[in-house]
């Protein structure tokens, strides 16, 4: 595997750096997730569960190591600098300047391990104007505007399903980890990597922020082109209570929709985005609502055009084409799992598709047997 001998100390909770380390570990790092004594990572504990641990947890843990460390001790501490002077990568998740309390920051492992990639996650990155302020998700979309951008019909900002900061601060620091020791092959040294959630966030508003860019104004949000003022970026009701999305704005897929439903002339409302193409959007809604979801399903999957259905989770699941590509796993319990979506022909992935217990590796890591 692609990262077979790379040590990793995982110092994260809950998703950002669970996110990144499960992906080394599924390529083949030797992850050691640093856990505290009592209940461990809190992610172990977020219902639903079966058998060993949380489903969030058995995600986010599969194929680590379990350290149990008491990092107020002062032997917890020396045992954690060990484990880091030993390492090639470390991912921590505290607040800025806790690690440094607890004498793991950066300098300090440096100086002992000058190959050391050491990536820190937080909320609003180790200086600027909150380094010390906590935040979670929901707090970091509405502050970069994300929640502004998704909206109900009640023209109210709703929560998104996604925590997406999480996961995209997560995909930031991954690639900047493996920068790093790409990099390290030639120079030999390590480097520190500071990812702020916000900033990685705000990084992936590049494709809405045009307006605030060029005009210093808001959008009209309901107007814009993914957010509500095109027919064929929408979500439509069908006759049996469920729901279908067009996706798709290209003008050949505009054409060939109300083509095949004897519209054609409604095509040139849709050249761009905007209040104009309600006409569009009324009769798609009208046509949409006569027939069940099963029924345009089938239909629309004559023609060429960008669609799908509203899956519910279990739906989703069960897809035929994520089945048809084994990228949902069963195990020898019975359970099911997400295959690592980064595929290599050379090396494959070969992950470990079990969480470790609390502590379970405490004793081998620390070489006490």
């Amino acid at each position: 595997m692609k990262l077979q001998g790379i040590k990793v100390v995982d110092l994260s909770w809950f998703l950002p750096g669970p996110y990144l380390t499960t992906a080394l570990a599924d390529h083949g790092a030797e992850v050691i997730k640093v856990e505290p004594p009592g209940e461990g990572d809190p992610g172990r504990h977020i219902r639903p569960a079966d058998q060993r641990t949380s489903v969030f947890f058995r995600n986010m843990g599969r194929g680590k190591k379990s350290v149990v460390l008491d990092l107020k001790s002062e032997q917890g501490r020396a045992d954690l600098f060990r484990l880091a002077r030993e390492a090639d990568v470390l991912v921590e998740s505290f607040r800025p300047g806790v690690a440094a309390r607890f004498g793991i920051g950066y300098e300090a492992v440096r100086a002992a391990n000058p190959g050391i990639v050491y990536c820190s996650i937080s909320a609003f990155g180790q200086d600027g104007a909150y380094p010390g302020r906590a935040a979670h998700d929901l707090a970091l979309e509405a502050m970069t505007g994300v929640l502004s951008l998704t909206l109900g019909d009640d023209g109210r900002p709703a929560i998104p399903g996604l925590p997406v900061a999480d996961l995209v601060s997560g995909l930031h620091a991954l690639s900047g980890v493996l920068m790093a020791l790409l990099r390290r092959k030639d120079t030999g040294r390590g480097d520190y990597i500071d990812v702020s959630m916000h900033e990685a966030l705000m990084a992936s508003c590049a494709n809405v922020v045009g307006s605030a860019f060029a005009e210093n104004r808001h959008p009209d949000v309901k107007q814009q082109r993914t957010t509500g003022g095109s027919a064929f970026y929408r979500v439509y009701d069908t006759s049996d209570g469920r729901q279908l999305v067009l996706a798709g704005q290209e003008m050949k897929f505009i054409r060939n929709l109300l083509g095949a439903l004897g519209k054609p002339e409604m095509a040139s409302l849709c050249e761009w985005p905007g209040a104009h193409q309600q006409p569009v959007m009324d009769y798609l809604a009208t046509t949409f609502r006569e027939k069940p979801l099963a029924h345009w399903m089938a239909w629309l999957d004559t023609l060429d055009i960008c669609y799908g259905p509203v899956n519910t989770l279990p739906e989703a699941v069960a897809d035929a084409n994520l089945a048809k590509r084994g990228m949902i796993v069963t195990d020898d319990q019975g359970r099911k799992h997400f295959a690592p979506v980064v595929r290599f022909r050379d090396e494959p992935s070969q992950p470990l598709y079990r969480e470790p217990l609390l502590g379970e590796h405490t004793d081998e890591v620390l070489g006490r047997r």
